[in-house]
């Protein structure tokens, strides 16, 4: 593939009025965070290539850069209209009481330069004191989300237009039916760690029988976070399917991710690897190979505990945040 425009594929939000999402996103986020300039100028080759699907959350810092990258791309003719994109955003922990999600959605919304998102996400299913953007989070400012006041406030952001969707990050199949219990507007997508390594069948079922489409984030692995590990694309099962296929490992993961129904944020601001993330889609994995793929043993890489910071008292973040997913 030379630098010709790519169409991706999308899927249908079923909570949201047949909105469509690109099934593959680019990630903003980084550990250490990139610059500004550099995360601009990613987008903008993203965009050029046919990128149209981006993520980017308060916690990131990325906002403002991918902002600029969205004027400069309507200044240059890279897009005719913002409509043309699909503009991810999250709501961070310690905004997460229903009094404070308004406003955040409100700031995001100046920082990224736009009128409205396309999808609004609760990051975690806990929240912390406010006022903080403390990463990772310390033990002592943790507290139980209050879920109905914080969904209804996501709501009214949706009626407002300010967001054509909402939805949910690292939420369990039972914080999801907490919440769907009592939503008026359930959850369009529960954006949460997917790829071979920790393929999170059950949460996969429950998501495709209630309507909420997954998003798998960590598709490569965690490598480059806090947590980071390079498990997943040192798997030997993997690499001896990538040989077999002339693919790369990052290839047939994000291969595998695409024929379970999953959309995809991968973060790259590499040009080539950018160019060989759009590559999967004309090509299939054999009925062998899903197999080999499926009887991969099971760890998952991104814990609850990983966001967590050892000052402070200590608090039950298992009951927090069930940690099953």
């Amino acid at each position: 593939m030379d630098d010709e425009w790519v169409r991706i594929p999308e899927m249908v939000l079923v909570s949201s009025n047949g909105q469509k999402m690109p099934v593959l996103g680019m990630g903003t986020s980084a550990s250490p965070l990139e610059g500004s300039e550099e995360t601009k100028t990613a987008i903008l080759q993203a965009i050029e290539m046919g990128h149209r699907h981006f993520d980017t959350a308060t916690l990131y810092l990325t906002e403002e850069p991918v902002g600029e990258a969205i004027a400069e791309a309507l200044s240059r003719g890279l897009i005719k209209s913002r409509d043309e994109l699909f503009i991810t955003s999250k709501l961070w922990c310690s905004d997460a009481h229903g009094d404070l999600v308004l406003p955040a959605l409100k700031k995001s919304l100046r920082n990224l330069q736009l009128e409205y998102l396309d999808l609004y996400l609760i990051h975690w299913p806990v929240s912390s004191r406010s006022g903080t953007y403390e990463f990772p989070i310390n033990k002592g400012d943790l507290l139980p989300m209050d879920f109905k006041s914080v969904w209804e406030a996501m709501q009214e952001c949706q009626g407002l237009g300010l967001t054509k969707s909402i939805g949910v990050s690292n939420f369990s199949s039972k914080k999801l039916s907490d919440i769907l219990a009592f939503a008026k507007i359930p959850p369009a997508v529960n954006q949460v760690e997917i790829n071979p390594l920790w393929q999170q069948k059950k949460l996969r079922e429950f998501c495709k029988a209630n309507g909420i489409v997954l998003t798998a984030y960590a598709p490569l692995g965690t490598r480059g976070t806090i947590w980071g590990s390079n498990r997943v694309m040192e798997n030997e099962v993997l690499k001896e399917i990538a040989t077999a296929k002339g693919k790369s490992v990052a290839q047939v993961c994000l291969r595998w991710a695409f024929e379970q129904g999953v959309c995809v944020v991968v973060k790259s601001f590499n040009k080539g690897r950018m160019r060989e993330n759009l590559e999967i889609l004309n090509w299939t994995l054999s009925e062998e190979e899903s197999r080999m793929i499926g009887e991969i043993p099971q760890s998952r890489g991104c814990r609850g505990e990983d966001y967590i910071s050892e000052k402070g008292p200590v608090k039950t973040i298992e009951e927090l945040w069930d940690g099953e997913i």
